[in-house]
């Protein structure tokens, strides 16, 4: 990508997040990222593109931070709960809930080059929680992986609201895995 696409990508990702997708125009994320709209399309063919580009660029973001987090888990049952641990890094800056979900419900046609990226977001989400849980030795990892996914997602979803659901759903999850992992035993 050029310095003028990241340039594009950067302000319409803070635009897009601050304000929503369908709210913000071309011409805004033109003036902001200090290029002529000319350029913009240039570089990215559509707005919808511009879209997809965004989403991709948080969800490299998103999926190296987590990767990081399970990488410093302890065990293999707190590598299960490591997204709940990136999460609380990720909100730091990130305060209008999931980017994802937020363009889930902006863009509902499913055929949207961004909407495939959201939805591929929370599905590798899902299979990590799988794969992870599956290491632990946790029984029916489907199934905690679907808990533990649902447990994330409330989590991010109730975050612009004044209320901090992060600590008790990360609790919650360390009690399916300890559940699960204690089982075994």
């Amino acid at each position: 990508m050029t310095p003028a696409g990241r340039r594009i990508v950067a302000a319409a990702e803070e635009l897009f997040y601050d304000r929503g997708i369908t709210a913000v125009g071309v011409d805004l994320i033109a003036e902001h990222s200090g290029v002529t709209k000319r350029t913009l399309y240039n570089q990215f063919g559509s707005k919808d593109h511009l879209v997809a580009a965004c989403l991709t660029e948080r969800d490299e973001r998103w999926r190296s931070l987590v990767r990081a987090a399970v990488a410093a888990a302890g065990t293999p049952a707190e590598a299960v709960t490591a997204p709940f641990e990136a999460l609380r890094t990720w909100s730091g800056t990130n305060a209008r809930g999931c980017a994802f979900i937020n363009a889930l419900a902006e863009l509902p046609d499913p055929s949207h080059p961004a909407h495939r990226i959201a939805t591929n977001q929370k599905l590798w989400l899902l299979g990590l929680f799988e794969e992870l849980a599956t290491a632990a030795g946790c029984p029916d990892p489907d199934a905690l992986a679907t808990q533990l996914l649902v447990l994330h997602e409330g989590a991010l979803a109730t975050q612009p609201l004044p209320l901090d659901t992060l600590p008790a759903s990360a609790g919650l999850a360390r009690a399916l895995v300890h559940a699960g992992t204690a089982h075994r035993r």
